[in-house]
């Protein structure tokens, strides 16, 4: 072979090398936050308005049994970014302002995995994975992956209106104009526009503070709700808040479109727990879709959350899914997707859900579990097959539902099922105390708050 011919070839196998990194797909995380199973109209809320979701859900996947890894907000997002259940990554609870708890840089974040194949990457929104926000004595978004980054450290202050507490990339933000939802996507279509390294792949999370409290809505979308505004401004107010974020989901998936980039992105929507409050006074009036139990709380309303999907070229338009599937399961499903290496020194509760795009099951190796200690008796649950299992925290008492055929959680079987109840007892003390036994203490050590 000639040195002419030689370089050719070398030429070629770059360009080839290089075409394959080009098809590596770009991933989109978009959270909601305290938005309930039942509060979009694709799942079947009658009055709340979700066009641009309810689009979206048509041309990919909706599931049926989607779950956030909390019953509240720190903890989903942990388990998000690492794979792995809340107890394990230390980000058991919410985390209060300058509390000692933080997601630490000892864990491996689906971030920082892509970062180091090749993608930009970027974060806006809310943060909520440290105490000490845009301080040097706990990691920040840039510690874990991100190259820019727009954030709060919990809620938009001192309200979705004109919220004054972002940063951005380690610098104050100070005064700005407009609501949060619309604030978040300009910063992601800014970057997506003229900030990112547009030769990269990229991994995107956009994570909404709407409708948490303190919830306050542009009039443009409390005025679709015109009887409510008369009778009842607060549940205007709620349900204007969550047509904000659907407007502002909308305005971001056009930019992908005009941007020629959304036959390659993978875009997952879902909610960080349930809803919020009683749902019947003040603007927390987010729905469960009838599920038992809310926000804080281990039943199916605290943690079941819509969940929408789009992977160009294997999600088929207007599909369902009633495989359960988890907020830890994106990061093992994007690295897969991806072509990164799961880490092998600890344990990774996420599983791959991509067999469910072929109506085929999860090769789950841990079973789902739950723990929140902020409401109600029962704070800890295991899901195995169609069967949920809720315990005390002492593990002493349970209670064992078929969620098949008793979605609402109203007739207990351990009585009527030993065999199973006690299989699936001894699974979930056993599987309880190596997560407890891996994770820092500080469960045990920071008292949990009970509001947030």
């Amino acid at each position: 072979m000639t040195c002419l011919s030689a370089l050719c070839v070398c030429l070629l196998s770059f360009a080839a090398l290089a075409a394959q990194e080009a098809k590596k797909p770009n991933f989109v995380l978009v959270l909601a936050d305290d938005l309930g199973y039942g509060d979009l109209g694709c799942y079947g809320h009658p009055v709340i308005k979700t066009p641009y979701l309810d689009a979206f859900a048509k041309t990919g996947l909706k599931l049926n049994q989607c779950y956030s890894a909390s019953a509240v907000c720190s903890p989903s997002r942990s388990a998000l970014l690492t794979g792995r259940t809340p107890y394990r990554n230390g980000v058991f609870t919410w985390i209060p302002e300058n509390s000692p708890i933080h997601l630490r840089t000892s864990e491996i974040t689906l971030v920082s995995l892509l970062r180091r194949l090749g993608y930009a990457t970027c974060h806006v929104g809310k943060w909520h994975l440290n105490g000490m926000f845009n301080s040097p004595k706990q990691p920040q978004p840039s510690d874990h992956g991100y190259d820019w980054w727009l954030a709060t450290q919990n809620n938009a202050g001192p309200s979705h209106k004109d919220p004054k507490n972002f940063v951005r990339n380690g610098k104050a933000v100070g005064e700005t104009e407009g609501f949060s939802s619309h604030l978040v996507v300009d910063e992601a279509i800014g970057w997506l526009k003229t900030e990112r390294d547009k030769s990269k792949p990229f991994m995107l999370s956009v994570w909404f503070h709407e409708p948490h409290l303190p919830i306050e809505s542009d009039p443009e979308y409390q005025k679709l709700y015109p009887d409510l505004m008369k009778s009842d401004p607060d549940k205007a107010q709620h349900h204007g808040n969550v047509t904000q974020l659907d407007a502002a989901f909308g305005k971001l998936l056009r930019t992908l479109t005009e941007l020629g980039l959304d036959e390659n992105t993978v875009i997952v929507f879902t909610s960080d727990n349930g809803p919020e409050g009683n749902g019947t006074t003040g603007r927390t009036r987010g729905s469960t879709g009838g599920l038992r139990g809310r926000k804080r709380n281990v039943y199916e309303g605290g943690i079941r959350v819509p969940g929408l999907m789009r992977i160009p070229g294997k999600t088929k338009p207007g599909s369902t899914s009633e495989e359960p599937v988890v907020g830890s399961d994106v990061f093992t499903t994007f690295a897969a997707l991806a072509g990164a290496e799961i880490p092998k020194d600890r344990p990774i509760d996420g599983a791959n859900f991509l067999p469910i795009l072929e109506g085929k099951a999860i090769d789950r190796k841990i079973p789902l579990y739950w723990r929140c200690s902020l409401a109600g008796k029962f704070q800890i649950c295991m899901r195995q097959g169609d069967y949920t299992l809720l315990a005390t925290p002492d593990l002493k008492e349970f209670e064992l539902y078929h969620l098949k055929t008793d979605l609402q959680q109203s007739e207990d079987l351990k009585g009527k099922e030993p065999k199973r109840f006690e299989s699936m007892r001894q699974t979930l003390v056993a599987l309880n105390a190596e997560i407890e036994a891996e994770g820092p203490r500080w469960w045990k050590d920071i008292p949990e708050k009970k509001k947030k």
